[in-house]
């Protein structure tokens, strides 16, 4: 028996004893990830049996390299990869595909090497049956670390169960310009709360089977004017404040690989930054994982290159372990012999690979049990509801027109309004897999669910982005008949429209699913944005409704944050509301109606106008926050705003010391606490929020700065004591010498929730 054979033996002795049995081809062939593996297949029925039947194009890639490193996309179904629930694998046949792959794979490697899979998992499972969640933009609504970990628990469960090794996962990206289409990806435009989302995923992930590879790095959240894969123009600084806190958190929880982003950083691609891939994330970070490249990116380095063997050696010697789709890293057996890289160089990379593989016991259980389902019922799974539930954010509720209580509905006539009320998939986001129609609820199903249901009454009222005179007029009808609206409005991730997309599988402009009903994708990768306003068409249809006297609460569905300037100047009341999810109609109509109290806060801020972006709580004070002669200042609504159903009595508040050492404070951390009550009839969450401002320091400083928060849950009348705990890195800065050090000073602390100012103190760091 051979030692790399020898399962008592430890994953990366197997893997150094495997690799000296390679030649370099075998070798390059484990770092290649160049298939869509939703095209190595055909989905046939055979005497009434569905099956399979693999490509030559996997079959040669397999002979090729004598076997295969990572295959991505297996399961992956949407309109790009062209598969769906008659084309694509459900059920069993999802396993039996597996293993067929797994198994032809295993008898053309000479060495008996298994292949890794890997699936998209942005919010949820990007296949079919697969277990979705509402965006990220959403969850880190919920400021909710332990809602999000539950819900990527189930997920992990899911791909576990289909053989997926590594999930590749959205959690780097800091969202700082609203205009980019991924906005939807990102968890908040504020590094701490992103940071702690990110790390709850991958434990929730992870805890379940499936490794995490956590994207994008880094700093594609502050592209040039809000454009995808655009240059980030920033300094290290700026870096390692804002996009880095993520990436160590999502390492720290352990994640298995981390993705390279697009974008170039001070003119170099983040796919050629040796600093960011090796110095920062391994030297300084501690990872030891894989680095992933991003779709066909390391061919886009030719642009810089010129000579794409070139481009594929400078990849690999940036940090790059892995491969997607791209020619370059194919190409690494010439750039050895054109002495562009060494051997050595491959060694290190394929090393991380198969010491993944042994460590995920691919060798000794290479195979999937087929029996089981791999659909994942909602309602026995309610966790991706219930993130719905805890993200939904009230922005306005003038004269307390929400909630909408049953028992005031008792023969009231109720208007559901809008091209988002029912439409399933423009609540789903981007990365979204065809669903069945049983496993969504829009918001006509949701109000029809909670409502008696003859009461309601449902009128479209426009298009998406186009106007027509018979549905606006339909909708006024429907409208002065009824005694309350509820009018869905807001935008489009959905991939169903007819769009087309890139070799990455981005959406292109030149036809993203716009139809001659108006029907259009607005968000999502590739629809960066130069106007956050809604539509005309949908402003056109709220002004109508507004003008027949009746109570209007506006629900806004989207991807990224919107002007919402006019909509608060015609609704009574407005639910913002993240792509929401399968459930996420449920959701709006529990919150409506007052079954669930609204607890969301929101994690980024809403500009007033457009020409007002890129707007942030956390600006730098050395200028004033983004202020214009035309337009007042401040955002619409700011970072941590949410309203709710009840009412609350804070109490006394104080910090466990006033002043202490570096020493003291590393040991002990601060303490802050304080009582509230729930002066409420009914019970209600609070979200106290913690911030911190450096009053005196050596670089310049944000106005404050996210360092704690928690979300709290009273019952009606109760009363409790909350404490909120601060270490060291709270008062941590990176000095003019690019050093994190805590500088003795005067520290501003604030508690605050719905973004409203609870208490402030002051806190002295000695020598």
């Amino acid at each position: 028996m051979k030692a790399y054979q020898d399962a008592s033996l430890a994953p990366v002795r197997r893997a150094k004893a495997l690799l000296e049995e390679m030649t370099l081809a075998e070798k390059i062939g484990q770092l290649n990830q160049r298939l869509y593996g939703f095209r190595i297949y055909e989905r046939k029925c055979v005497n009434g049996e569905d099956t399979i039947e693999l490509s030559e194009e996997f079959c040669q890639e397999v002979e090729k390299y004598s076997g295969l490193g990572v295959l991505y996309g297996l399961y992956r179904a949407d309109p790009w990869a062209d598969k769906n629930y008659e084309t694509g694998l459900t059920g069993v046949l999802s396993k039996k595909a597996y293993n067929q792959v797994q198994r032809y794979v295993l008898e053309h490697s000479r060495l008996g090497i298994p292949v890794m899979m890997s699936s998209e998992c942005p919010h949820g499972h990007q296949a079919l049956d697969g277990y979705l969640l509402p965006v990220n933009l959403l969850a880190g609504a919920t400021f909710d670390p332990a809602m999000v970990r539950a819900a990527y628990r189930v997920s992990g469960r899911q791909l576990q169960n289909m053989g997926v090794d590594f999930a590749l996962m959205s959690m780097l990206d800091v969202l700082r310009d609203p205009r980019w289409g991924r906005s939807e990806e990102c968890y908040s435009e504020d590094p701490y709360l992103s940071a702690r989302m990110a790390e709850a995923a991958v434990i929730g992930m992870q805890e379940s089977g499936p490794e995490v590879v956590a994207k994008h790095f880094a700093a594609q959240g502050e592209g040039t004017g809000g454009v995808n894969a655009s240059a980030a123009r920033i300094g290290e600084r700026e870096l390692r404040e804002i996009h880095f806190p993520p990436a160590a958190a999502a390492i720290k929880a352990g994640a298995k690989g981390i993705m390279a982003a697009y974008n170039e950083i001070d003119g170099v691609y983040c796919h050629a930054n040796r600093w960011l891939l090796n110095d920062v994330i391994r030297k300084e970070m501690g990872f030891d994982g894989i680095v992933m490249s991003d779709g066909v990116a390391i061919d886009q380095l030719d642009s810089m290159t010129g000579d794409n063997v070139v481009s594929g050696a400078l990849a690999l010697q940036s940090g790059v372990d892995v491969g997607l789709w791209d020619e370059a890293f194919g190409k690494l057996e010439e750039a050895v012999r054109r002495g562009l890289v060494k051997e050595a160089q491959i060694d290190q990379a394929v090393l991380r690979v198969l010491t993944l593989k042994f460590e995920r016991g691919l060798f000794e259980h290479p195979y999937l049990e087929e029996e089981g389902e791999i659909h994942m019922d909602y309602a026995q799974n309610p966790e991706s509801v219930q993130l719905a539930r805890e993200g939904l954010v009230i922005l306005q509720n003038k004269n307390q027109g929400l909630p909408f209580w049953e028992n005031q509905a008792s023969g009231k006539k109720i208007a559901v309004v809008g091209p988002n009320a029912d439409d399933l998939y423009n609540q789903l986001g981007d990365y979204t897999p065809p669903l069945r129609r049983d496993d969504g609820i829009t918001v006509l199903d949701g109000m029809k669910l909670i409502f008696k249901e003859s009461d309601i009454r449902f009128s479209q009222g426009c298009y998406l982005r186009k106007r027509d005179e018979n549905l606006l007029k339909e909708a006024v009808d429907t409208v002065k008949n009824s005694d309350i609206v509820i009018c869905v409005l807001g935008g489009s991730s959905s991939r169903f429209g007819g769009a087309s997309f890139d070799t990455n599988g981005a959406a292109l402009l030149d036809n993203a699913a716009a139809d001659d009903k108006g029907t259009l994708m607005d968000c999502g990768e590739g629809m960066d944005c130069s106007d956050l306003e809604l539509p005309d068409a949908q402003l056109e249809l709220l002004k109508a409704l507004k003008e027949t006297g009746k109570t209007v609460i506006a629900v806004v569905i989207c991807g990224r944050p919107l002007v919402l300037t006019q909509v608060c100047e015609l609704a009574d009341g407005v639910i913002l509301g993240f792509y929401p999810g399968p459930r996420g109609g449920q959701a709006i109509a529990e919150v409506i109606s007052g079954r669930v109290a609204p607890s969301g806060r929101l994690p980024v801020s809403l500009p007033r106008s457009t020409g007002q972006v890129p707007v942030y709580y956390n600006y730098k004070n050395s200028y004033r926050a983004m202020t214009y002669m035309d337009e007042e200042a401040g955002p619409l609504f700011p970072f941590g705003y949410g309203l709710g159903y009840g009412t609350f009595e804070w109490g006394a508040c104080s910090l466990s010391t006033e002043r202490c050492n570096v020493a003291a404070l590393e040991n002990k951390g601060l303490t802050i606490s304080f009582s509230v009550k729930n002066t409420s009839e009914r019970g209600g969450y609070i979200v106290p929020q913690i911030y911190v401002t450096d009053v005196a320091a050596s670089t310049v400083r944000r106005v404050k700065e996210l360092k704690a928060f928690q979300k709290v849950w009273l019952d009606a009348g109760q009363e409790r004591t909350v404490s909120l705990q601060l270490g060291k890195e709270a008062f941590c800065l990176w000095n003019q010498k690019m050093k994190y050090v805590a500088e003795p000073g005067v520290f501003q602390i604030e508690l605050s929730d719905s973004a409203q100012t609870i208490w402030k103190g002051e806190f002295t760091l000695c020598i």
